[in-house]
């Protein structure tokens, strides 16, 4: 086994993306063009195989510089990392060895892990986060899958507002950033630049066909009520970003977007809709009311001390 830790130059992007596209589970948060738009830059710990150079295994780590060091951070859009490739899943057998290359040439380190990486004990020094998501899978009829829905939801689902109109297929992101903006955007912390950010992954997603935005406007003024971003990425279809106005939570225009998505995906044989959170009690509530259930992932933290405290005890 050969495992280095690589700087972005030194990095085959064509191996990268053979590596991250077959690769279980998918996460279409590790393939190059998602780390360009997001992050920019990244080192690596990549395993290749002896004779062929072909990477087997790969662990991006998103790199910032901070007056202290340079800093592994998580990309914003970028939900999980970690290992991924034929070693994806050895993660407490192996993080002793790979963090071992990393932690001693970076200041600070964070990192979210995927739900396939099982970390049975953290290294010295390094403290984990226990985490998790919502997955529902999308295999079977839609009937069966709506069964599954709490019963206030499948409720309102039955008795339509009259002033809801249909879910649409739009290209257009910006009146979904707009609304955004104006709702949960101040709560959020998002800055210009993470807009700025997001509308460059729009792009690259348009760019491969991956994405699927869609939006709920008022039948009678064509106010923007709801809008959701979905990506569908091989077994996953990622609920990946979402706004509701106050006269939209109210006329249940949030619900009608997932329902929506989960029929128009219902059927699909090894299709999941990973709805990409839960941490917040009320937002958990509402993937759960789908029928979605916790799965959970971890996420590693480090911090170094400067060199001028290291004799400190």
């Amino acid at each position: 086994m050969s495992i280095r830790l690589l700087r972005f130059s030194e990095l085959d992007l064509a191996a990268w993306d053979a590596c991250v596209d077959s690769a279980l589970p998918a996460v279409p948060y590790a393939t190059s063009w998602w780390l360009q738009a997001t992050a920019g830059r990244w080192d690596a710990l990549v395993e290749t195989e002896p004779g062929t150079g072909r990477y087997l295994t790969v662990w991006p780590l998103p790199v910032k510089w901070r007056l202290w060091g340079r800093e592994i951070v998580q990309p914003p859009f970028t939900q999980q990392l970690g290992m991924i490739g034929v070693g994806a899943k050895m993660l407490g057998s192996l993080a002793g060895p790979w963090l071992a290359l990393v932690l001693p040439c970076y200041a600070r380190f964070y990192a979210q892990l995927n739900v396939e990486n099982r970390l049975v004990a953290a290294p010295a020094g390094v403290t984990v986060d226990n985490r998790h998501t919502y997955h529902l899978p999308l295999h079977q009829p839609y009937e069966t899958i709506q069964a599954g829905y709490c019963a206030d939801y499948r409720r309102r689902l039955r008795k339509p507002a009259a002033m809801l109109g249909q879910v649409q297929v739009t290209p257009e992101v910006e009146p979904l950033l707009t609304l955004f903006r104006q709702t949960q955007g101040p709560a959020a912390g998002l800055k210009s630049r993470h807009y700025t950010l997001l509308r460059r992954l729009v792009a690259a997603l348009q760019a491969r066909q991956l994405l699927e935005l869609h939006e709920v406007r008022h039948v009678h003024t064509g106010e923007l009520l709801a809008g959701a971003l979905f990506v569908r990425y091989r077994s996953r279809l990622i609920y990946l970003f979402a706004a509701a106005s106050a006269e939209g939570k109210k006329l249940a225009a949030p619900l009608a977007l997932v329902d929506a998505a989960i029929r128009r995906h219902a059927g699909t044989p090894g299709l999941v809709l990973d709805f990409e959170g839960g941490m917040i009690p009320s937002i958990a509530r509402f993937f759960a009311n789908f029928g979605a259930v916790p799965v959970p992932y971890a996420a590693l933290s480090f911090t170094q001390r400067p060199c001028y405290l290291q004799w400190l005890r």
